[in-house]
């Protein structure tokens, strides 16, 4: 027997859903029956994605920092059940003498502005028993030096999703807080510097390693379809809040 709130035949928009966590939230979801929408700036991205996914998968090229955009691809799909947001562009971390404050107003604008809009557009469509869920990070509870703009993002998202819990219920609102992940993130290092950070923080995590795309999809698979928490943020980081 499958579980009560299973995502067979339901359909999942996901934004950011081309590469990375949201790409392997995708597929994960469509293994599972779920109809899966990606959304993401890059149209050849998108391309590849659905190709990946297989199975119904549909995908739009669409700029989610753009509010009527964002509008209109939730007018242009209509009815749905879960929404998941984990579009992000590369983490620039700096020590606040040396951060460039158009650059920080840019991480904001994308993962705090666009998911804001897309909660915004989203849940008007959302059907009875659906959900959304945002994207977070560690660096909100263990900052580190040069972290000042990321951790201000992620500490902004947790509250972001216990207001929203409150405002939109009983649609459920909740977020996941990955670690370090070998995404494209990271890409503004050299391959040898991925290769050190992965490495340095892998071997300092009570897992050993840094985590992977899916296994930070697995969260997100279990707040679509646990059916019971709303206002919560799930921490997969490998432990890093215990060292």
């Amino acid at each position: 027997m499958g579980p009560r709130n299973g995502l067979q035949n339901k359909q999942v928009i996901v934004l950011g859903g081309s590469s990375g966590i949201g790409l392997a939230v995708a597929e994960a979801a469509a293994s599972q029956g779920a109809k899966v929408v990606i959304a993401s700036s890059n149209a050849e991205r998108v391309q590849k994605a659905i190709k990946s996914i297989g199975g119904q998968a549909q995908g739009q090229a669409v700029d989610v920092s753009d509010e009527r955009a964002v509008e209109t691809l939730f007018a242009k799909f209509g009815p749905f059940d879960h929404l998941v947001f984990t579009a992000g562009d590369s983490l620039h971390l700096h020590e606040l003498a040396a951060t460039d404050l158009k650059q920080a107003r840019r991480a904001f604008e994308l993962r705090y502005w666009s998911a804001l809009a897309a909660v915004k557009y989203g849940n008007p469509h959302i059907r009875k028993g659906g959900s959304i869920v945002l994207t977070t990070g560690v660096a909100g509870r263990r900052p580190h030096k040069g972290w000042v703009v990321a951790a201000s993002v992620c500490g902004t998202i947790e509250a972001l999703t216990r207001a929203l819990a409150v405002e939109l219920a009983p649609i459920r609102v909740n977020a996941v807080s990955p670690g370090v992940v070998r995404t494209s993130l990271w890409q503004t290092m050299s391959a040898a510097e991925q290769e050190h950070l992965y490495e340095s923080v892998g071997n300092s995590l009570p897992v050993g390693r840094v985590g992977e795309p899916h296994d930070i999809a697995q969260a997100y698979l279990f707040l679509m379809q646990e059916g019971f928490g709303t206002g919560q943020t799930v921490v997969v980081d490998g432990g890093t809040v215990l060292v």
